[in-house]
């Protein structure tokens, strides 16, 4: 009998506009687990943020964090796969975003602890809103300079501000195949987040290897925005929410409930056939 991996986006998707799971969605997907579904999220959040707004919900397989970036052991946090920028990538993304006069939050390993660094001096309100919202957050560390600053392993970029802002560097990056770009705007909010990342890093990418991983034959996805399109693309099957982006939507094959309703554990209540028989 063919296993299946089934994959759901987080934002927009399971998490409902509180950032949290609906509690029937909680007690659906949990009790198709104990029947024996292969189920999982892959998420651009962090372990620690995705750890958060996940709470109650059974994650018995790994996840994929960082939009693909990396495959974590939730309940231990090992790592079982990851990407990361080399030296000269890094320099060339840091050099394009000093150009264009924007802030990053970084993301790296330093002396093997992830750390997310940014300069205090030049935070802007989506990024303070951003840190006000993990406070307490030990991966948080401010630095006095460029120099602190992209220290470490770097793996991730995160930058916050408006679409004016972001889109000259979002169009730059874009043209070096060596990156992977994303630019959107905050679910709920004004400001929008440009994400550079290497181009290995993508969700197709994780789940490819995450499906090898548990020994599955297919995949079946789940996702509402445009850095969900090369996690459908792999898919077997792919669905998208009713309050999705019409582009997702069109590469979708079929459209399920809202993230508001439980569209996501309802289809599964539907559709899964446990493997045990």
């Amino acid at each position: 009998m063919e296993k299946t991996l089934y994959v759901t986006d987080l934002d927009g998707t399971l998490l409902n506009k509180n950032d949290r799971i609906n509690p029937k969605s909680i007690e659906i997907i949990n009790s198709l687990v104990e029947k024996g579904m292969a189920f999982t999220y892959a998420t651009a959040r962090s372990l620690v943020s995705a750890s958060v707004v996940t709470q109650g919900l059974s994650t018995n397989i790994p996840v994929i964090a960082y939009n693909g970036a990396f495959i974590f052991q939730p309940a231990t946090g090992e790592i079982l796969f990851r990407e990361h920028f080399s030296r000269e990538e890094m320099t060339y993304a840091s050099d394009l975003i000093r150009t264009y006069e924007i802030s990053p939050l970084i993301y790296s390993f330093i002396d093997g602890v992830e750390k997310v660094s940014w300069n205090p001096v030049r935070e802007n309100d989506g990024v303070q809103r951003y840190l006000s919202l993990r406070k307490g957050d030990r991966r948080l560390r401010p630095v006095e300079n460029n120099a602190q600053l992209y220290e470490g392993e770097i793996f991730y970029f995160t930058c916050i501000g408006t679409k004016e802002e972001l889109m000259p560097l979002y169009e730059a990056i874009s043209k070096n195949k060596q990156y992977r770009c994303t630019i959107q705007q905050e679910l709920y909010r004004p400001e929008y987040f440009c994400e550079i990342m290497p181009a290995g890093a993508t969700k197709a990418n994780a789940i490819r290897k995450l499906k090898e991983i548990r020994g599955c034959d297919k995949v079946i996805s789940f996702g509402d925005a445009i850095n969900d399109l090369p996690m459908f693309e792999i898919s077997d099957a792919c669905y998208a929410v009713e309050n999705a982006v019409e582009e997702l939507k069109a590469a979708a094959d079929g459209v399920i409930g809202s993230n508001e309703n439980d569209g996501v554990a309802k289809w599964l209540l539907e559709h899964f056939a446990s493997e045990a028989g």
